[in-house]
């Protein structure tokens, strides 16, 4: 099988004409369908930190194991893929979202990845005799297809439960990490916010900034909503130190 790319839709026309909810998954090829609405502000509130390195480009896991973070950066990067209109899931940090959420948040999932995940990689080896990243693109996108429509379930793979309520899962946590507010840990340099041309938070909008919104001239700010006074500082834990959002 050859690893030559299916034809797709622009991800940007898409974005644009739908929004950023399931656009940025039917945008990929894996053709992932968009059955969640997860907006930008409406990523759960986990306890937020800024990821710990030990060396350059290197992100110590909280959560996830290494193995964990490389299978689902590899499957992040199948639902919202860089492309030549720019970086997607994976340089937006939704992986660390997910990581720092499962500390938190989205603590009740852990027990659900940590096993959704040995299973998808059972499931790839069994049926395509090969881990998921060592697939062709065009494997890891039937192998996708497999784990959303819950084909994927069964002994070679071992699910608990359909295989498409993991993939549910993952697909609307990877969306919140791309596209939720910044302090929850994804949305890494505003990938996400400028990938919909969403210009940012305004606690007040005039004629003028209303104007240039609807004419799609608006400039983003880049800043986080927790970047202004009128919203309430959450306190972010981690090793060394408590702090205060924006100080």
């Amino acid at each position: 099988m050859t690893d030559e790319r299916p034809p797709t839709i622009s991800r940007r026309a898409l974005l644009r004409g739908v929004g950023a909810v399931g656009a940025a998954a039917a945008a990929s090829a894996a053709g992932v369908s968009a059955e969640t609405a997860v907006a930008p502000a409406q990523a759960p509130a986990a306890e937020a930190t800024q990821p710990a390195r030990t060396a350059p480009g290197r992100v110590v896991y909280e959560q996830l194991s290494a193995e964990e973070a490389d299978l689902l950066e590899a499957i992040a990067d199948q639902l919202i893929p860089e492309d030549e209109h720019g970086p997607g899931a994976v340089a937006a940090g939704a992986v660390i979202y997910i990581d720092r959420a499962l500390g938190g948040a989205l603590s009740d999932s852990r027990d659900a990845y940590r096993g959704g995940l040995a299973a998808f990689e059972r499931y790839c080896r069994s049926s395509r005799g090969a881990p998921f990243r060592d697939l062709s693109h065009v494997d890891q996108v039937s192998a996708l297809i497999d784990v959303e429509t819950g084909a994927a379930t069964g002994a070679r793979a071992g699910f608990a439960g359909s295989s498409g309520a993991f993939f549910g899962m993952v697909r609307s946590h990877v969306l919140q990490g791309t596209f939720g507010d910044p302090y929850y840990g994804g949305n890494r340099d505003f990938i996400g916010w400028d990938l919909i041309k969403y210009p940012g938070v305004r606690t007040a909008v005039s004629p003028g900034l209303q104007t240039a919104l609807e004419a799609g001239e608006l400039k983003p700010n880049h800043r986080s909503a927790y970047d202004a006074d009128n919203f309430e500082k959450a306190v972010v834990s981690n090793a060394t130190k408590e702090t205060h959002h924006g100080d």
